[in-house]
């Protein structure tokens, strides 16, 4: 990905546009509850358009799958989502209706380090930022 080589070989967070629009790929974001429940990417990617439309949301960002970065990988893969907030994990679970999204709770951090990505927008004070991944 030309964003990952302008980053120093890091990991750039992508926006819900970026990731979902024109994905096709089903299981390109939480792959071992595709075809067992989950919500299609369609549907997916509404709640977290609904999410980041609140006032107390500064941001949604798609944490991409590190091996999308290795040579000959083609397509785009999802290990989870970032979501910069005032909300408390609950909230956040509650809106985002995690249990029927087959996802863990929200937890406070980023699947990877932080300085393994790039293209991170700022936290505004009071807000931090919360992961939603499947296990």
């Amino acid at each position: 990905m030309e964003r990952s080589a302008d980053g120093s070989d890091r990991y750039p967070l992508l926006t819900i546009r970026e990731f979902f629009d024109g994905n096709t790929v089903e299981d390109s974001i939480a792959p071992n509850q595709y075809g067992y429940g989950r919500p299609d990417l369609a549907e997916i990617a509404r709640r977290l358009d609904a999410l980041a439309a609140n006032r107390a949301v500064a941001w949604v960002r798609i944490q991409p799958h590190e091996e999308m970065f290795e040579d000959g990988y083609d397509g785009v893969t999802a290990e989870g989502i970032a979501i910069c907030t005032t909300l408390t994990s609950e909230e956040i679970d509650e809106r985002l209706d995690v249990k029927s999204l087959q996802a863990e709770p929200t937890w406070e951090g980023m699947v990877y380090d932080h300085d393994d990505f790039c293209d991170v927008p700022a936290v505004p004070g009071g807000h931090r930022v919360l992961s939603l991944v499947w296990d």
